[in-house]
């Protein structure tokens, strides 16, 4: 794990998500170097002076994006605009809720983003999904070099990312490499649907799982027999409960298992393992529609997996980093125990060998994101080798 602030995991883990996502090191060292002080206090004035760097970095990019537009460079532009987006959600997924300025700088963000990928002339379209009188905000990224209907892998989020995050972090473009296409969703509790359209979370994730394959049905170009999903860290949770009862999923996939999400929560109010942000017990309040902490860990009683994974009965790889400090290895086993009629269970632990050895991979997520990637291409009929003429 790369530590630019030695008392700071929360930051820490700011930080090496934004090197996953495309950060430039001479971008973060500007960034992060007048931040030293700040980071050693866990106040909202220090989240305040991270927001307040990052943030001009990123309008100082979006400076020379637009010098760069002015004279017809709209690949270097969008190259830009998404490096200014993946600063803008880093800093603002560190805000606290009600921060002010906060749903501005998410509204700027999506705005910037979705012109990055526009100027860039990326394999990547931002769709919506009718759910409940509202709907999903999603982004789709076909597949390569596949005639007729392609495989296709639904990403769902973790507690506090979003689906920008995801898809700038690589493994759509890995599967779409490999002939899978992707659906990377804002489900309710987490991003757009969150901050913007009021949507929290919910333990029955097949709830709205199940209206994300009946829009890919709709799709011709998606075979709709060939669906999977993928959850990454409390989407370790939402994806294993999904594809046990959604039947129409064809596989599924953990990148960071979280079977006992309950538990969890009762060793952070005992002060065990790493928090994912600051401010964060008002955090999930907000992601799960809670009154106040009590409220929360009434609903957090739900948020496990026991008595609901032998209903899965399609292969299934669950995968998790050897020195996670949020979630116990402990809970990737229980999981992989548990799926007893998948006709293909797999446990895979990543190693100080090949990365990835942090919550879900976080701290290298390239070997970790190929090996869920050539899993998922073997098992809904991708490619894992590159075509030649």
């Amino acid at each position: 794990m790369f530590k630019y602030f030695p008392t700071n995991y929360v930051w820490n883990l700011s930080v090496d998500l934004s090197i996953e996502m495309g950060a430039k090191i001479g971008e973060i060292e500007e960034m992060c170097a007048p931040l030293q002080e700040a980071a050693t206090r866990p106040d909202a004035e220090a989240t305040q002076a991270f927001r307040a760097t990052w943030a001009r970095m990123a309008d100082k990019l979006g400076e020379l994006a637009a010098d760069d537009e002015a004279r017809g460079r709209e690949l270097s532009a969008g190259d830009k605009l998404k490096r200014a987006a993946n600063y803008y959600l880093t800093c603002e997924r560190l805000q606290a809720h009600g921060a002010p300025g906060r749903v501005e700088l998410y509204k700027r963000f999506l705005d910037v983003f979705a012109k990055g990928i526009r100027l860039a002339g990326d394999n990547c379209e931002i769709v919506e999904i009718p759910y409940e009188g509202s709907t999903l905000s999603a982004l789709y990224v076909r597949a390569e070099g596949v005639d007729g209907p392609a495989p296709l892998l639904v990403q769902v989020n973790g507690l506090d990312s979003t689906k920008e995050m995801k898809y700038m972090v690589g493994l759509p473009q890995w599967l779409a490499r490999r002939g899978v296409a992707s659906l990377i969703v804002d489900q309710p509790g987490t991003g757009d649907a969150l901050r913007l359209r009021g949507l929290t979370a919910r333990f029955d994730s097949e709830h709205w799982a199940s209206r994300i394959v009946d829009w890919l049905e709709t799709r011709p170009e998606v075979d709709a027999g060939r669906i999977g999903m993928e959850g990454v860290s409390l989407g370790g949770y939402y994806c294993p409960r999904a594809v046990a009862f959604e039947p129409r999923f064809a596989c599924g996939v953990v990148w960071g298992a979280n079977h006992d999400w309950r538990d969890v929560q009762k060793r952070r109010l005992d002060r065990e393992g790493s928090l994912p942000v600051p401010h964060y017990w008002a955090h999930v309040c907000w992601v799960w529609g809670a009154k106040d902490i009590d409220d929360f860990m009434k609903i957090a009683e739900n948020v496990h997996l026991d008595g609901v994974l032998d209903r899965i009965k399609v292969p299934f790889l669950v995968t998790h980093g050897e020195k996670d400090s949020q979630i116990p290895l402990k809970w990737a086993q229980r999981t992989y125990d548990q799926l007893v009629n998948s006709p293909r269970r797999e446990l895979k632990i990543f190693t100080e060998r090949e990365g990835g050895v942090q919550h879900s991979s976080f701290d290298n997520s390239a070997n970790a994101g190929a090996y869920i990637a050539d899993w998922v291409a073997e098992t809904l009929g991708g490619r894992i080798a590159a075509t030649r003429g």
